[in-house]
């Protein structure tokens, strides 16, 4: 048996779950997700527990029992309390402020960089720090990777936009010529 896989789901107060053969939708207090799980897979709602099983050990089957039950407890996780990533800026001049629709930020190009969020996440900034939130596991870190793609931390100075509790490894700079 897959040591995630045969984990039960505890399905919090407030939360209510809806299995349609193999189509899920999860409400709660914060929103409302709804996902196709894979085929084989055999998904049951006993009371506020919700566990999955495969028909067999094959190989397809023991990879898809994990991913069900991980993908499932993320679900029900994120509309009970949500997720949350947050990214630092490192840099003189580097900046980011709210948009309507998104975040603009000012890293140190030519021209100012504006990135729209999808529905469902919000971006909030303090200082030099950005919170990324929302509902949907996937869709947070997918975010969250893209502002930091916008400028990845540089390994000599250390500048750019990086996860909280990122450790950047730095390089030394040119040796000073002797003459």
């Amino acid at each position: 048996m897959s040591r995630v896989g045969r984990l039960p789901i505890k399905v919090p107060n407030g939360v209510a779950v809806k299995i349609d053969g193999q189509r899920v939708t999860v409400k709660g207090p914060k929103g409302a997700l709804d996902r196709t799980m894979p085929a084989d897979m055999i998904l049951k709602l006993d009371g506020d527990t919700l566990t999955v099983s495969r028909p067999s050990d094959e190989k397809q089957h023991r990879s898809l029992h994990g991913l069900t039950r991980s993908l499932l407890n993320n679900m029900v996780t994120g509309v009970s309390s949500g997720f949350e990533k947050q990214l630092e800026i490192h840099g003189v001049g580097y900046k980011a402020e709210t948009t309507t629709s998104g975040v603009r930020l000012h890293v140190g190009y030519s021209h100012v960089v504006d990135y729209t969020s999808p529905n469902g996440i919000k971006i909030s900034v303090e200082k030099n720090a950005l919170m990324v939130q929302g509902i949907d596991k996937e869709v947070v870190g997918q975010v969250a990777a893209e502002l930091r793609q916008v400028r990845p931390p540089e390994p000599y100075k250390g500048k750019g936009i990086r996860y909280k509790g990122e450790q950047v490894r730095r390089k030394a700079g040119k040796s000073g010529a002797k003459a």
